[in-house]
């Protein structure tokens, strides 16, 4: 067996290195140690939506939006071609001797934390509001990065375990308080599926947990490694092992800190946390069997990449296939699948993209590369922004652009230029027959502890569910002057675009950090050229709503699964261009592990298109507190106009189950209803009924 084959190599390896040599193998950067002939190795490297920071590569869409397709078959396909371009830049890295970072095979992604609240500058890397779609997108993610051959293609890591969603002012010393019911009920439950997937590292988050840091929390590695069978290699968030001592106050000093995580099992240290090693070992703090343990699954990890390998595995992969046409094919598909048309009043949209038209393009966004990639992104070697989509589908138009805003200032009189441009805008939009207003945000006001704050952003969390204030003047003022407006929102969060403008707007498409082809798939929406499907894998808020506080990670009042107030636009909407007709769920098979239904669905609208399929929980008459609805099955078709096709969803058990004061799942004590359609169920009377 393979794995067995690449640990003996490990042990081998360990055991003929020193104590210091070992400990050294333990920093992301682990040097070279020339006599066993082993070469330096840098373990971090990104790629949640392609390759990242390492130059040139397909900048697919940011994760919130690949969860938007509801489609694990095709987030599959998009993880797969971005472990082969990380192979392709691998090897090439390699044969000119480059070890640098960012240049191996072990890629610390998917993010998987519960996108709990919208407000969290973080949520755009992962799948969304729900256990089960981060699950499943999750899962996918693993499996294409990863790939099915005997040697890993590259290595997945599951982040931030666990607990981590915000808020990112106070990442470095909160204490997260989950009661277990929310822990197993919400938090845990994608990183027990990626454990069941076979990712191969899991990250620590910086944060507490009840107390305990999580890159030293015996409770945390107990769930991981003993109750869930997790053996793959645990790595500390970026500095979180300093953390422990500086932010968290737990530890006395960084040897004191990195034993606790070291003994606690997490083998490898983002930072340089681990230097004090030594220092914890000469002080009997650890032991040298815990440093070994630690360094023989790591070089396990290695082993299982080929490294030591006389013929590398994926070594035929060629640099050729770096943002190869296929890649920009397959990534202009998934652009297309991850765009949310949020509104269409009177069927405005499609636009025949041949009748001459005078077009404005106006916004912050309109132009902006920095909107197409998100965050964690790699450089594309072609972006088409969404000015240029609409000059390349709607050729007959005249085409007008404008900035009309800058993303976040509003400044009068500066200096430099380029923040006060409403008039611009204005101008651009009168003239128009049709007006595309590009809004949203970028990574420099939506993102990972940013370091700074203003009236919108708090260290990259979001302050607000509504636009910034020299964006909303722009689009108050377009409205005013061009009857037929288009708003296209590039971000990775809701948006509440306030009522006048909702009101004006003839449509309304949220397009996410849409990647490198994210301007040619909305201009494409637009031109009517497939059927929009993308479905919101968040509740959108209406601006105002009194959402918890963000410090709080109790889930009532949090996601479609627990919050009664009307939203804005509730999890899993999203409208297209044709329609869809539903039979009544047929029960195939039922065992104590599995629901089984089918269910005839038809295309009887005007056009081909995507239906996404879900089906959702609700339990009913149960003594034990459950949530008002989960999703627990999802199925992708395509139907052409006319078409029908017979759909089989299985609902695994585990989504059904009730989860008590102590974390554990049990059959529920009332009665159990299913929901198939392409979106929430309205009433929760209806839906079949599981005996």
């Amino acid at each position: 067996m393979l794995k067995e084959k690449a640990r003996e190599k490990a042990r081998q390896l360990v055991s003929e290195m020193t104590v210091e040599e070992k400990i050294s193998q333990l920093l992301y950067e682990a040097p070279a140690i020339e006599r066993l002939g082993i070469h330096a190795y840098n373990w971090w490297n990104e790629a949640c939506h392609g390759v990242a920071r390492a130059g040139v590569a397909t900048v697919f869409p940011q994760s919130i939006g690949m969860a938007a397709s509801f489609d694990p078959a095709l987030v599959r396909q998009v993880a797969d071609a971005i472990s082969t371009e990380g192979r392709a830049k691998y090897n090439r890295s390699v044969a000119f001797g480059d070890r640098d970072i960012f240049k191996g095979l072990t890629y610390w992604a998917p993010n998987i934390n519960i996108f709990r609240d919208p407000r969290w500058g973080r949520g755009q890397e992962t799948c969304g509001e729900d256990p089960f779609l981060t699950s499943l997108i999750g899962a996918a993610f693993i499996e294409g990065l990863q790939g099915d051959g005997a040697y890993y293609k590259a290595t997945a890591c599951a982040k931030h375990f666990a607990g981590h969603s915000g808020p990112e002012r106070l990442r470095h010393g909160f204490n997260a308080k989950i009661s277990k019911k929310d822990l197993y009920e919400t938090y845990l439950p994608a990183f027990y599926h990626a454990v069941k997937a076979g990712v191969a590292g899991v990250m620590g988050a910086y944060n507490r947990t009840n107390g305990e840091p999580c890159c030293a929390s015996p409770v945390l590695m107990e769930i991981l490694r003993k109750n869930w069978g997790f053996d793959g290699y645990f790595v500390s968030d970026c500095g979180a092992i300093r953390d422990i001592s500086e932010g968290h106050h737990v530890a006395e000093d960084l040897a004191h800190a990195a034993a606790l995580a070291l003994n606690a099992g997490c083998e490898l240290n983002c930072g340089d946390a681990y230097q004090s090693l030594i220092e914890a070992y000469e002080s009997d703090l650890v032991t040298e069997e815990a440093i070994t343990d630690a360094a023989v699954r790591l070089f396990t990890i290695r082993a299982l990449l080929g490294e030591f390998e006389e013929t590398r595995p994926y070594a035929d992969i060629p640099y050729a296939a770096v943002s190869c046409k296929e890649h920009k094919a397959l990534n202009l598909r998934a652009a297309e699948e991850t765009l949310v048309l949020l509104e269409n009043k009177n069927g405005f949209l499609p636009l025949d993209p041949a009748a001459p038209r005078r077009i404005a393009v106006v916004g912050p966004n309109a132009m902006s590369v920095t909107a197409l990639e998100g965050n964690y992104n790699g450089h594309a070697d072609e972006y088409v922004n969404v000015a240029d989509g609409f000059r390349r589908v709607f050729p007959q138009a005249e085409i007008t652009v404008a900035d009309g805003s800058p993303i976040y200032q509003d400044e009068r009189r500066r200096w430099d230029g380029f923040t006060n441009l409403e008039s611009e805008g204005a101008a651009a939009a009168a003239d128009a027959d049709l007006t595309v207003l590009v809004l949203g945000l970028d990574r420099t006001v939506e993102g990972e502890d940013l370091g700074y704050e203003n009236d919108f952003t708090d260290y990259g969390d979001r302050k607000t569910m509504r636009l910034p204030l020299c964006q909303q003047k722009l689009a108050e003022a377009i409205c005013d002057v061009c009857e037929n407006v288009i708003v296209v929102a590039l971000c990775g969060s809701c948006v509440d675009l306030g009522a006048r403008v909702r009101s004006h707007a003839k449509a309304v498409i949220h397009a996410w950090y849409p990647g490198a082809m994210g301007g040619l798939a909305v201009a494409r929406l637009v031109a009517g050229r497939f059927s929009p499907s993308g479905r919101l894998p968040i509740t959108f808020y209406h601006d105002g709503t009194a959402l918890p506080d963000m410090a709080s990670y109790e889930m009532t009042g949090r996601t479609y699964r627990f919050d009664e107030t009307l939203p804005l636009y509730p999890f899993g909407f999203g409208l297209g261009f044709t329609s869809f007709r539903y039979g009544v769920p047929t029960l195939t098979e039922a065992d104590a592990e599995k629901v089984c239904l089918s269910v005839d669905v038809s295309n009887v609208g005007g056009m081909d298109g995507r239906e996404v399929v879900q089906c959702y929980a609700s339990f009913t008459d149960s003594r034990t507190s459950t949530p008002r609805l989960q999703l627990c099955a999802v199925e992708s078709i395509f139907l052409e106009k006319g078409a029908s096709k017979t759909v089989a969803l299985t609902v695994d058990r585990f989504w059904l189950k009730a989860v008590l004061a102590d974390g554990s799942r049990v059959d529920p004590d009332g009665g159990i209803r299913l929901f198939v359609g392409g979106a929430q169920p309205t009433d929760l009377k209806q839906g079949f009924v599981l005996e």
